[in-house]
């Protein structure tokens, strides 16, 4: 790169920092560090839970799938945004009725302590190896553009992003997400000007290839990207990770009402949808721009083109944009793993749930320890073949439908604790057989129920998960037991609201 695209890198990177230092100051207690004081506005919490759900991963996966395939990947978002208006109407309710500072909180209030700690513990291990994932992508671009190594640029980034997300918890985060979508919605679309000025064709000739197909009408369970996998699946995941998941529920709740927290969510499946449809056309068109990316991993194409066809400053701009969409996803799940441990174990454990300031300095203390697990978690990733967006989708999708299940099972009286986690734990375990079906099937000789397995789509791993979490819950309520092992039951029916929508 140009020095001067080394100069607006720099720069940027060192904005960020000091901006979210400095609104990070002057933190009153735990409510203000993971939930902003319940004073964030709408426009804000939208942009936010755009960039910390699409991360650098939107910004070189999406545009290596546009290059290689075609649009098609869009019909994901178009489910996305079906799930999102599920959620808004169906669950944020019962969250707006409480003090929550946890989307666990919710279980924990129908059942009891297990309940919020399992499903509690699902995320945070959930969210730990899927953000390892992501951490790791961002080394992608980085070692391609500055020659650095891969665990350099890890803790690079790791670091930096730990300094303001360390100071100014979800106040900063959700600021400089503003900041960062900003930044790599302009680098995108300064990549795809080049990209049509070096080919003025580029989109008509890849029409032309039939490369800006949308809608693939087949049915199938195996074709990730077909209209009913992809919105069924998509529908089912954003109600899952928009619906269960603390890193995006955390930003619902720091909203200031119900209607503000259903526009942030509803309005951000619309941006990922034009999001989405940027960096996928930006792929499109670097199949004419960039020839030469065909002998490229999908995922290195767009960093590529960044340093051998832009200058003038606009490599340091996609670079910025690169590592603002990385930053925003880490310390979204810095804050949120550390909200999740400080409320969900830390203080029922110690007791101190009503000591704002003492919870302040354990929360900032969780999202350092967070902070190295999640780069030693990056540091130990080694999966180079697949799309890294679809290794940390199918991550996610582990235990996505173990959690949904779980919020699904609230809707029914006869259900127990017991029932909830054991729906938790034995729904996980056998999502993880599914997920990691090829892997078994080949140290197991290929057994068909394996290898069918791992022939399934992976946007059916969410319905899929959902189905069997709700399906074991309703067994094991089905068992009889010894008189009082239901008490969680009864508890939540006798003295706990009702949370109707769950």
């Amino acid at each position: 790169m140009h020095p001067v695209d080394w100069i607006v890198a720099a720069a940027y990177v060192a904005g960020v920092v000091a901006a979210g230092m400095w609104l990070g100051r002057r933190q009153t207690g735990a409510t203000d560090y993971f939930l902003g004081r319940h004073r964030l506005p709408w426009w804000a919490i939208l942009l936010s839970i755009v960039a910390a759900e699409t991360s650098a991963i939107t910004v070189i996966s999406v545009p290596g799938i546009g290059y290689a395939s075609d649009l098609t990947f869009l019909q994901l978002a178009f489910g996305y945004l079906i799930g999102r208006i599920g959620v808004a109407w169906l669950l944020l309710p019962s969250y707006a009725k409480g003090q929550l500072q946890t989307a666990y909180q919710l279980l924990g209030t129908r059942w009891g302590a297990g309940a919020r700690r399992a499903s509690s513990a699902v995320f945070m291990v959930t969210r730990a190896m899927a953000d390892s994932v992501r951490l790791f992508a961002t080394a992608i671009p980085l070692a391609v553009i500055t020659g650095w190594s891969y665990p350099a640029s890890i803790v690079a980034l790791g670091a930096a992003t730990l300094l303001y997300t360390y100071t100014g918890g979800l106040r900063s985060v959700v600021w400089m997400d503003v900041v960062q979508l900003t930044v790599y919605l302009l680098a995108g679309a300064a990549a795809l000007t080049a990209a049509l000025h070096l080919a003025p064709d580029g989109l008509a000739e890849a029409a032309r290839a039939g490369r800006l197909r949308v809608i693939d009408p087949r049915i199938s369970l195996t074709a990730p990207y077909t209209l009913l996998t992809a919105v069924v699946g998509g529908a089912m995941l954003s109600a899952a990770s928009h619906g269960t998941d603390q890193l995006i529920v955390q930003r619902l709740l720091a909203t200031r009402s119900l209607r503000d927290a259903r526009l942030a969510l509803v309005g951000s499946g619309v941006v990922v949808i034009l999001q989405f449809a940027l960096f996928l056309t930006v792929g499109a068109v670097l199949r004419a721009a960039f020839p030469a990316g065909v002998a490229l991993r999908g995922d290195e194409v767009f960093p590529r083109f960044i340093v051998t066809h832009l200058g003038g400053g606009l490599a340091g701009l996609a670079v910025a944009g690169l590592l603002a969409a990385a930053m925003s996803t880490h310390a979204s799940a810095l804050n949120s793993l550390a909200s999740s441990t400080t409320h969900d174990y830390y203080a029922p454990i110690t007791g101190r749930s009503g000591e704002d300031r003492h919870l302040l300095r354990a929360g900032r203390l969780f999202t350092l320890l967070w902070g190295i697990v999640l780069v030693l978690g990056a540091l130990l990733f080694r999966q180079r073949e697949a799309p890294v967006v679809v290794v940390a989708l199918s991550i996610a999708s582990l235990t996505y439908g173990a959690l949904l299940g779980a919020f699904v099972l609230a809707r029914f009286r006869r259900v127990a604790e017991r029932d909830v986690v054991l729906a938790l734990v034995a729904g996980s375990l056998l999502m993880a057989v599914v997920v990691f079906a090829g892997p078994l099937a080949s140290v197991t000789g290929n057994p068909a129920p394996l290898t069918a397995l791992s022939r399934l789509a992976w946007p059916w791993y969410v319905p899929l998960g959902t189905a069997l979490a709700v399906g074991i819950g309703l067994a094991s309520s089905a068992v009889p037991v010894a008189a009082g092992a239901r008490g969680g039951s009864r508890r939540a029916d006798a003295g706990a609201p009702r949370h109707e929508g769950t």
